[in-house]
């Protein structure tokens, strides 16, 4: 059994976690929070296919040049190739789940002065 607490743990961002509940090449699900005011890097996946689906707070996901915001059970698709990114615009926490497949390492090309 996996789950948050016995997952393997790493930071990103601004002060945000991430912790892997399956990693491998064909998929990859991670549980990450995001403290209020955070973002990451604009980018894009050449390959991967994703889905972010809030648990807890509202998930800020720019998609294309459109604002979505994403409550607790709701999520979001973000095709190969959209160029998107995930912002926590709230004054409390947020938590997601995204599930990448297959796995988004080495298939992210991050956009520059974004």
């Amino acid at each position: 059994m996996i789950s948050k607490e016995n997952a393997e743990h790493y930071q990103w961002g601004d002060a945000c976690d991430g912790w892997y509940l399956l990693k491998r090449q064909d998929m990859l699900i991670i549980h990450e929070r995001m403290p209020p005011d955070s973002q990451e890097k604009r980018h894009f996946h050449s390959i991967s296919r994703q889905f972010f689906f809030v648990l807890d707070g509202v998930l800020t996901m720019e998609l294309n040049g459109e604002k979505h915001q994403i409550a607790a059970r709701q999520g979001i698709e973000i095709p190969p190739e959209a160029k998107h990114q995930a912002r926590n615009e709230s004054d409390s926490a947020v938590e997601f789940i995204v599930i990448s497949h297959p796995t988004t390492r080495g298939d992210r090309s991050d956009l520059a002065g974004q």
